[in-house]
């Protein structure tokens, strides 16, 4: 156990290095080898003891200590946690990609065309074209994307929340802590920085994945929950997703479809009439869901059914009671919002 928790710390300190450190400059293609091979035996590590409680509690401790000495290192360090060292190959080409001091002799290694990556897990991996590797796939799916009718996301979010949700559905059936399943996910948000349109792309996709087994469904509840409990993420979901999409998730999940009533709710509560611009703007929640495009997601949600159509019209016209019943414009967003729906018909 000893020497686990010792390469475990070297790891760490390995991916430190390859993404702040100076001393990739003096890299070669051995070296670089080396380093891959360390990362897959941390993910090696992590799928063999990530199920047992006591192994897992002892990495995690020494993980801890490890990321308390690199903070002391290095300057804007970022922690290694336990469930990272599942994707540590991802980590050290990302870490390596985004290092300035990266020579240019690395760089020609890893997107080297000439010979193609072995991937067979049995053998050890040449890091010759690692990136060309990645870059063939990702340019196969956006190929291969039009010929499939999967669904509107495509299907790099297809092939994405199918991995989320196999990585769940193993996470509940081990009966994993929830603060540790939920992390997983915040780990794959942050994974999707910069490009927060397509994460919402994939979690839609794995909501929408057909459920084949009580385990799927359970995954799919789980992500429902943790998407109520990070209302920014809902809030971004809900405004980013296309309308189709929008319908889909709510004829499926009734878990959803209340979670959604509940944010149009919000944002129309937190409106008010702006004199100057003679119409309803945001004051808090979310100022780039204009009165219109409140609108058109209270059609929206109409549209799953008429008799949620009728439920959304009850509701709505108790608020605009409860406002005063007024029907002059302005004066009232749920009366505005009622005769909007009204036109519509």
């Amino acid at each position: 156990m000893e020497a686990v928790l010792k390469n475990l710390a070297s790891t760490a300190e390995l991916l430190a290095v390859a993404a702040r450190s100076g001393e990739v400059e003096r890299w070669d293609k051995q070296t670089l080898t080396r380093a891959f091979q360390w990362a897959r035996h941390c993910e090696h590590l992590f799928s063999r003891f990530h199920s047992n409680p006591a192994i897992r509690m002892c990495m995690e401790k020494q993980l801890q200590l490890t990321n308390q000495g690199l903070r002391a290192a290095f300057d804007g360090y970022t922690e290694v946690s336990f469930s990272d060292l599942s994707r540590c190959q991802h980590l050290l080409l990302v870490g390596l990609l985004r290092n300035p001091e990266l020579p240019i002799s690395i760089m020609k290694i890893l997107f080297d065309t000439t010979s193609p990556v072995n991937t067979k897990q049995s053998e050890c991996q040449d890091v010759t074209g690692f990136c060309s590797h990645i870059i063939q796939c990702k340019s196969a799916c956006k190929v291969l994307s039009p010929l499939t009718d999967l669904s509107a996301v495509g299907a790099d979010a297809e092939v994405q929340a199918v991995m989320l949700m196999e990585r769940l559905d193993a996470l509940l059936s081990q009966e994993s802590e929830a603060c540790r399943i939920e992390h997983i996910l915040d780990s794959v948000l942050r994974g999707f920085e910069g490009a927060p349109g397509h994460f919402c792309l994939v979690i839609a996709a794995a909501l929408l994945t057909k459920k084949n087994s009580a385990a799927q469904s359970a995954s799919q509840d789980f992500l429902l929950d943790w998407l109520q409990k990070e209302q920014r993420v809902l809030q971004h979901l809900c405004s980013a997703l296309p309308a189709t999409l929008i319908i889909d998730l709510t004829k499926k999940h009734l878990t959803f479809r209340d979670a959604y009533w509940d944010l149009l709710k919000k944002w129309a509560s937190d409106m008010e009439y702006s004199i100057s611009e003679g119409d309803w703007v945001q004051t808090t929640t979310n100022p780039t869901v204009s009165f219109n495009r409140l609108t058109e997601h209270f059609l929206r949600l109409c549209e799953t059914c008429p008799s949620l159509r009728k439920e959304v019209e009850k509701e709505l016209n108790a608020l605009k009671i409860s406002d005063g019943d007024f029907d002059v414009q302005g004066l009232s967003v749920w009366a505005d919002l009622l005769s909007a729906l009204n036109k519509s018909v």
